[in-house]
């Protein structure tokens, strides 16, 4: 088993390594705009899951995804290679969720922001039933003077 920081620096390596095979080596028309956002290796590197993001539509990213499965050999192996490790881990490839995530978020806080607009649109002229603001605090003098 690896520690946790070798752990971490073969996943850096591996990302930098299956990019620089990605745009270098790997010449398949169905390749889109792609990026790789992260790299998760097994505790004993024997597997290693690559996660990215495409730029562009459903077909674009499914294009993409038979590119990156019919390089896979080629990809690993230059991974072998740039590692120097005595197994050469398997690797997948899993399309990163969290932009889409990071987007529907945006978008339930921008529909928030705006509710909360219109409330304080609505309520500017209005005035509490009972006349001032119930919740609002008053500030207690302190004794500190004596």
């Amino acid at each position: 088993m690896a520690d946790e920081s070798r752990v971490r620096r073969v996943q850096e390596n591996i990302k930098m390594t299956v990019a620089r095979t990605l745009e270098r080596r790997v010449k398949d028309p169905r390749l889109g705009f792609i990026t790789i956002t992260e790299v998760k290796a097994t505790r004993d590197l024997q597997h290693a899951t690559i996660f990215y993001t495409v730029l562009g539509d459903e077909k674009a990213a499914r294009d993409t995804r038979k590119a990156l499965e019919s390089a896979k050999g080629l990809i690993r192996s230059e991974v072998g290679k740039a590692l120097g490790l005595r197994l050469t881990p398997t690797i997948s490839f899993e399309a990163d969720r969290l932009p889409d995530e990071a987007a529907s978020i945006e978008e339930a806080l921008r529909a928030a922001r705006e509710r909360d607009a219109e409330i304080a649109r609505h309520s500017a002229d209005k005035e509490y039933v009972a006349g001032e603001d119930p919740y609002r605090e008053e500030p207690v003098e302190s004794d500190d003077d004596e």
